[in-house]
């Protein structure tokens, strides 16, 4: 299901449509969400190095980390920074360390990279919009080239900003017409339901992580239970959401394994299979029906269908079908002219149909009980 995942961020989005989004969800219970940003990241930037990405470029914003860090990951990879920009606000988010080296209170060393830009304003978030889109418009131009966004925290983000403002940043980047795709991580635990609501309504894809041995009720879920569950249990389920183009959602889940060497994905054991079958209500009676049963059935002649041998079915509306009412004249005509020599007259009326009005002499009303 990861690897669904970024294929669908490698393809991106069709002309006048927005850009796919994904949310990462994690908790204290399981908090491995950077693990799979750094997945879906490496991915990513594999398929723009290779050509075979959408997108022509990537725009990192760093919140969590430190700019060094994803320079080092981009290397192992093989990018350079023509492929990627990096929006630091980590280093100094409210502008703090600036002040501070102005007033000459204290010395400060910054990462000097052609990749990375400073940003020290983080409570401006229109200000924040701007600069990731001259980011990548830097990156592949004013034309019709594409560019990828990533967002390493949301969280940060809602810490200085408030949710409308965070959710028009998000609106505002998958609107335009020369992002591909975004993607972000959200600590679903440090925010009530309804900001996780919003931003799960912003995106295309939600893929959330839960532990396979999730802290109970009661206990406490402080720094040394989550680092008890980190060592004993770097396992757990991965859940995917995603909305298809027609309007449908799939479901998807598979295991993953956090390891030294990274995160891995694996298909749901057999076990699981079995627990999820087991929870399908059972019924006392079978609701398909055998081939036998079937036949049965359709062997049965309902009240309003009219069968015989050699002819078609006719369903019965209580009128006279058209063969009916010609064989009806046929016969007619036929005693008429069997009779015509007779001395006693005789005349036949027969109605057309039962929309002509009735003769002067007939009570409309006379069926009714008046």
């Amino acid at each position: 299901m990861a690897d669904y995942i970024c294929r669908v961020l490698r393809d991106g989005a069709l002309e006048g449509e927005q850009a796919q989004a994904l949310t990462i969800k994690d908790s204290i219970a399981s908090p491995f969400g950077l693990h799979v940003f750094d997945y879906v990241l490496s991915r990513l930037s594999s398929f723009i190095l290779a050509g075979k990405s959408q997108s022509r470029g990537l725009v990192l914003v760093a919140f969590s980390r430190s700019p060094a860090f994803y320079l080092e990951l981009f290397g192992n990879i093989g990018i350079d920074d023509k492929l990627v920009r990096i929006l630091d606000c980590y280093s100094d988010p409210l502008g703090w360390k600036q002040g501070i080296m102005e007033g000459g209170i204290i010395g400060h060393r910054s990462l000097v990279s052609a990749a990375v830009t400073v940003h020290r304003d983080v409570r401006d978030l229109d200000k924040l919009l701007t600069g990731i889109i001259e980011l990548g418009k830097g990156l592949v131009g004013q034309g019709k080239d594409r560019f990828s966004v990533a967002v390493d925290s949301v969280s940060e983000m809602l810490r200085h900003g408030s949710l409308s403002s965070v959710a028009g940043l998000i609106n505002g980047l998958r609107s335009h017409v020369q992002v591909s795709c975004t993607f972000w991580l959200l600590r679903s635990d440090l925010h009530d339901a309804r900001a996780n609501a919003v931003l799960e309504y912003c995106s295309s894809i939600v893929a959330s992580l839960e532990a396979s041995a999730p802290i109970r009720n009661g206990q406490n879920a402080n720094y040394k239970t989550v680092s008890l569950l980190q060592q004993n249990n770097r396992k757990g389920k991965f859940h995917v959401r995603a909305k298809r183009r027609n309007g449908r959602v799939k479901l998807m889940s598979e295991e993953f394994q956090v390891k030294k060497s990274g995160i891995t994905f694996m298909p749901v054991s057999s076990e699981d299979e079995l627990a999820i079958r087991t929870l399908t209500p059972k019924v006392q009676f079978n609701l398909q029906l055998s081939e036998k049963e079937q036949i049965d059935r359709s062997k049965v002649i309902l009240p309003f269908e009219h069968r015989e041998k050699n002819k078609a079915e006719q369903i019965y509306d209580g009128r006279q079908t058209l063969v009916e009412s010609k064989n009806e004249m046929t016969s007619t005509t036929e005693k008429s002219l069997v009779k015509e020599d007779s001395s006693n007259g005789q005349i036949l009326y027969v109605r057309d149909s039962d929309d002509e009005l009735p003769d002067s002499d007939e009570d409309p009303d006379d069926d009714l009980d008046i």
